[in-house]
């Protein structure tokens, strides 16, 4: 435990953990006794499902479709087991499938033949994933020191895959650390990946595997050009969640964002569909050294920060305990919180330097997704630019690891590539003058941070208690977070949801909890 300058107690600490851990078991409980539409399509897209008909249908989504309620024993019996009859090659299967072939009426070949299958398939899997982590870490070596500290996030949104590329390269040679792609507008409630390069999105790009496999290049180009490995980032989120996880971890992505309740607060995904989803999501993850980007940030959009700052701490530690429980260890969790107080409060700065600090000494293994001002920016670009710089002032000074730059135009209209420069120009400032910092300064005893944090603190408590003695199902419905209430049985995709049979078969999920170490999986 590092050094405390807020003197947090941490038995009230080690208290928010257990009740988290109560909190989360009845859920994890769900979770091992069910599947869903899109962890069989991600687990054929492991196996080598892909392309897609002639309507651009993808292959992962015909076969389920296909198989309708015998996705209970697991997609991959049918798929390895057609792959066995054919007699042919994983592309030809494929092909075969997109073609018309209905896999979900062939006779079963003996279950050890498919099962040999499939352990040959997922290590071919394992295989090419183990490689894009020795590749990450071969690089992150190569350059160590190159990058900033924390590491600067700057998005690209432009729709166009190859527009984007010109974006990121530049906002990568001008300083950036991180590039995210943000996604098309409304992609999370679509149940299906789409295929291939996309240059049609609004508000941002489909996250296909193809657009995955040019931003890699793309970048890691660049990035041979400066110096520095730059990390990519996409959304691991909505009705395909766990899809969207393999295609990351196949094509190295760096970074998902990845939240246990993200989509069912704010894009009224079902909550059983969403908490079965993210466990393998954030097991693929695990497996794959992505760092995963909670949603945190998002409660102050609906909320007021400093009113109820308490229910982003609450979130955290469950979003912590849940990633826990998928193999994901702390280094791999960037915690999600935001500077959004009203900047009209008298000691806001205070407050948000507290609240930043808190996060830090209650996650001190974690590289926290700080996020910048949104919501009382108002089109002054000038005092946007002074929020901006409290902002990266706090970011440094309280050890954050994930900085997303703020943009003078932020909320006003996707930022200009000269806002981003000026993002950038502003950050390395602050980083540079304060690089120091934060190891040479102390908070005054029983000051203002120091209550406000504890204050933070014990309310969390009292509210983790809160949830838990209704169960978070409940808690959701009663909208105690981010004061949106979601029906248990409402919301998008609970139709993809079936309960295993009791000889479910899922060869990438048995393989992960072993090489995970998990031991509440549900197999």
């Amino acid at each position: 435990m590092l050094d405390s300058k807020l003197n947090l107690d941490i038995r009230k600490i080690a208290n928010a953990r257990e009740i988290s851990k109560q909190i989360t078991a009845p859920v994890q409980n769900y979770i091992k006794n069910h599947t869903t539409v899109t962890i069989e399509r991600a687990t054929l897209r492991m196996l080598g499902a892909d392309g897609v008909d002639t309507q651009d249908i993808p292959v992962p989504n015909i076969i389920v479709d296909l198989l309708g309620d015998k996705i209970s024993y697991g997609a991959a019996r049918y798929y390895i087991n057609a792959l066995i009859r054919s007699g042919g090659s994983i592309d030809e299967l494929n092909i075969k499938i997109a073609s018309g072939w209905d896999i979900a009426k062939l006779d079963m070949v003996d279950l050890s033949l498919i099962e040999a299958k499939g352990a040959e398939l997922t290590e071919l899997f394992a295989q090419k994933v183990k490689s894009n982590i020795r590749f990450r870490e071969k690089k992150t070596e190569e350059f160590k020191g190159k990058e900033n500290s924390p590491l600067l996030y700057l998005i690209v949104a432009t729709g166009n895959i190859y527009e984007d590329i010109k974006q990121a390269q530049a906002a990568a040679s001008q300083g950036a650390d991180i590039i995210a792609v943000i996604r098309s507008t409304g992609q999370s409630l679509l149940d299906f990946v789409p295929f291939g390069p996309t240059v049609e999105g609004f508000g941002g790009t489909y996250a296909t595997q193809e657009n995955f496999r040019i931003m890699r290049k793309a970048l890691d180009e660049t990035g041979e050009e400066i110096g520095k490995y730059i990390r990519l980032v996409n959304y691991c989120s909505g009705l395909c969640m766990p899809e969207i996880a393999a295609m990351g971890a196949m094509e190295r992505l760096d970074m998902m964002l990845n939240d246990s309740m993200y989509g069912i607060l704010f894009r009224d995904i079902n909550m059983y569909r969403t908490f079965v989803d993210q466990k393998f999501s954030r097991m693929i993850n695990a497996f794959a050294g992505i760092v995963i980007n909670t949603g945190e940030d998002n409660y102050l959009t609906t909320s007021d920060a400093y009113e109820k700052a308490y229910t982003v701490t609450a979130s955290q530690f469950i979003n912590e305990q849940f990633a826990f429980e998928s193999g994901l260890g702390s280094h791999l969790m960037g915690l999600g919180h935001a500077f959004e107080m009203n900047p009209e409060i008298k000691n806001g700065f205070l407050f948000e330097m507290a609240q930043a600090q808190m996060a830090h000494e209650l996650f001190p293994e974690s590289p926290l997704k700080y996020m910048p001002p949104t919501k009382y920016m108002t089109g002054d670009i000038f005092k946007g630019y002074a929020m901006n710089t409290l902002f990266n002032f706090i970011a440094k000074s309280t050890n954050q690891g994930i900085l997303l730059l703020g943009m003078l135009t932020e909320a006003i209209h996707t930022p200009y590539m000269q806002d981003r420069f000026l993002a950038i120009a502003n950050a390395k400032y602050v980083l540079n003058n304060i690089a120091d910092f934060a190891g040479d300064i102390e908070f005054k005893k029983d000051g203002i941070m120091q209550t406000r944090a504890r204050e933070v603190l014990d309310t969390t408590i009292q509210f983790l208690e809160e949830v838990n003695k209704i169960g978070l199902f409940d808690a959701i419905e009663n909208k105690m977070f981010a004061e949106v209430s979601r029906p248990k049985n409402g919301g998008k995709g609970l139709d993809g949801v079936a309960r295993k049979a009791e000889e479910y078969f899922n060869p990438v999920y048995s393989y992960l909890e072993k090489e995970l170490n998990i031991v509440t999986g549900g197999n």
